[in-house]
């Protein structure tokens, strides 16, 4: 049996595509030519559409922005926060399967990018810093942590301040993102495996968080 066919006309159908061809292209820039350099006409070009139709779908440059981010960076927490809410698993399985998605949906991707621009502009746009660390940073931060709050309650995990260790955990992971992304294509660095390298972070986490034998 054949697929139903979209029998809208094409020009509505193009319409109907054009938020998520803006917010693709505007990823491309900001990525490429940081916050600060974007410009919207080089966003709509890239786009294939004027400026005027551009602002048909967001009033300006930090409202998209904000959209690049919460369709991509939010959505896949937003996604993984689920997961987590309706794993029933041991603690340390979910944990490793929350890092590994973090590490290959968005830092391993072009995504790494946007994070990389928080790291380098946010001092020069307050609002969009206090915007990312509300709705990426501290909403990540805690899924992690909450993930080690099940494993202590469940008797998996040996008692740790989650404030503490959520952090500890996530700075090698900005770290090898930075490296994969930054500093490897330019400088002389040993060469590291990502997959290896998240693989040992998690297997020495996990390690630490034991319950210790009677």
């Amino acid at each position: 049996m054949q697929a139903p066919q979209d029998t809208k006309p094409r020009w509505e159908r193009r319409k109907d595509a054009r938020p998520q061809e803006l917010l693709a292209a505007a990823l491309d820039q900001f990525v490429e030519r940081g916050y600060a350099g974007t410009r919207l006409e080089d966003v709509a070009k890239r786009a294939g559409v004027s400026k005027g139709t551009l602002y048909l779908y967001f009033a300006n440059k930090e409202e998209l922005f904000k959209a690049v981010v919460r369709e991509n960076i939010v959505h896949a927490i937003g996604e993984a926060e689920q997961e987590a809410a309706g794993y029933d698993g041991p603690s340390a399985e979910l944990l490793r399967a929350i890092l590994m998605k973090w590490w290959h949906q968005i830092c391993a991707t072009h995504l790494a990018g946007i994070t990389k621009l928080m790291l380098a502009e946010g001092n020069n746009f307050p609002e969009l810093a206090q915007f990312y660390n509300n709705d990426v940073v501290a909403r990540g931060n805690a899924l992690i942590a909450s993930v080690l709050v099940r494993g202590i309650a469940r008797g998996e995990f040996r008692p740790v301040d989650p404030a503490v260790m959520t952090p500890v955990l996530v700075a090698p992971v900005l770290m090898l993102m930075m490296w994969t992304h930054s500093f490897m294509p330019t400088c002389e660095m040993p060469a590291i495996d990502p997959g290896a390298f998240m693989n040992t972070l998690i297997d020495v986490t996990l390690r630490g968080l034991e319950v210790p034998a009677p």
